[in-house]
């Protein structure tokens, strides 16, 4: 099993001495596992699991720790493929999976789901101290990337590929987790660009570029009536490009005590989104499975701030807030967005807050002393 040992190096580990074969045709499932346990047993300060050139066919494996080694490397510099056969997936419902993790850094290669459906391609559950660093994810079928139950996990320089006619496809799904950056990383995909699931917190995205998706998305949130909340979110520095939607927080029409608070959007570019800013409190897929009750989730203490570009839309900005849980302490400042060459437009309710600096289109939030919070607001600048 053993590559080499250098002082000061990690002991590294190749798959091929454990009888990975790299034709793109052998299921490597038990030779990568075989590896991983090799790797994970060792004592040494820093270890890695070497995946080199060449394509290796894994069916759904889950590599489980804890190891003991306090700095864990999977290397990869070939390419990571999965079978098209869906039967194989349907009981996991994972490609590949990380779990009970610490100290680990994936990096380097390409993961190829091959378009199997239903089933998402990179998990990690219950892991601590995480690097994602330099690989690509094309064609999954479902989510790419999904960082649950997790603390303390950097992603740097991700390019992740599914088309844009795939549904559910998110880049990168976080839920359960504090600690999350997101940086450097570019984002095609038929569904959200990256999508912040409950229970999330303390989470940087910056330096995004996210196109064709359904953008950055905060929710669905509140599908349970009782729901973690999502706190201290920033997202600076980012680029829609084409995208159905910019940034976005939405939440089901039902009764929840779910919450998103202390929201910073801050320096996003957009070019020819449908949706550059909106808040939906009125989500219901397919018009299923939704009371005829008004969202519960609490949305407040959102910042939107220097902000530009264009809308494939005329309404611009859109606060489509719940009536009997109405946005609070919205605050925007200088946002300048256009459709088709002229000042697009803003739409409000129950939507309430205050704006400064440029503002196009002008804002329709109203102050928090207002008495009529189910006033519809319709502003543009002409």
């Amino acid at each position: 099993f053993f590559l080499h040992s250098t002082d000061g190096a990690a002991a590294t580990y190749n798959v091929l001495s454990n009888g990975a074969k790299a034709d793109g045709a052998t299921d490597n499932s038990a030779a990568f596992l075989k590896a991983w346990s090799t790797v994970c047993a060792q004592s040494d300060s820093a270890v890695t699991m070497y995946v080199p050139s060449g394509s290796f066919l894994l069916h759904p494996t889950l590599f489980t720790g804890p190891c003991k080694s306090k700095s864990t490397v999977v290397q990869i510099d070939g390419n990571l493929v999965s079978s098209s056969d869906y039967n194989l997936y349907e009981a996991a419902g994972y490609w590949l999976k990380f779990k009970n993790v610490q100290g680990l850094t994936f990096q380097g290669g390409q993961l190829d789901a091959k378009g199997s459906r239903r089933r998402t391609s990179l998990v990690f559950n219950d892991a601590k101290d995480i690097i994602l660093k330099g690989f690509t994810s094309i064609n999954s079928e479902l989510f790419n990337i999904v960082i649950d139950s997790s603390s303390n996990v950097q992603v740097d320089g991700l390019n992740i590929q599914s088309a844009a006619t795939s549904p559910n496809t998110d880049g990168i799904h976080v839920e359960q987790s504090s600690g999350v950056t997101i940086t450097n990383t570019y984002i095609k995909t038929g569904d959200d660009c990256i999508s912040i699931g409950q229970g999330t917190q303390n989470l940087w995205i910056e330096k995004v570029t996210c196109g064709p998706g359904h953008g950055i998305s905060i929710g669905s949130l509140g599908k349970s009536a009782n729901e973690a909340g999502v706190q201290n979110v920033t997202v600076k520095n980012v680029l829609f490009s084409g995208t159905t939607n910019g940034l976005r927080i939405k939440s089901w029409e039902r009764s929840s005590n779910s919450f998103a608070k202390q929201i910073l959007f801050e320096g996003a570019t957009m070019d020819h989104v449908m949706n550059p800013i909106i808040i939906d409190q009125h989500y219901c897929p397919h018009n299923e499975g939704c009371p005829t009750e008004n969202s519960g989730v609490k949305i407040s203490n959102e910042v939107y701030k220097n902000i530009k570009g264009t809308s494939a839309t005329q309404v611009a900005v859109d606060f489509s807030c719940s009536a009997s849980a109405p946005c609070q302490g919205i605050s925007m400042a200088n946002v300048e967005l256009t459709y088709k060459g002229q000042p697009a437009k803003s739409s409000c309710e129950h939507a309430f807050g205050s704006a400064s600096g440029t503002m196009v289109p002008s804002s329709c939030l109203r102050s928090s002393g207002s008495s009529n919070r189910r006033l519809m607001a319709f502003v543009s600048n002409n």
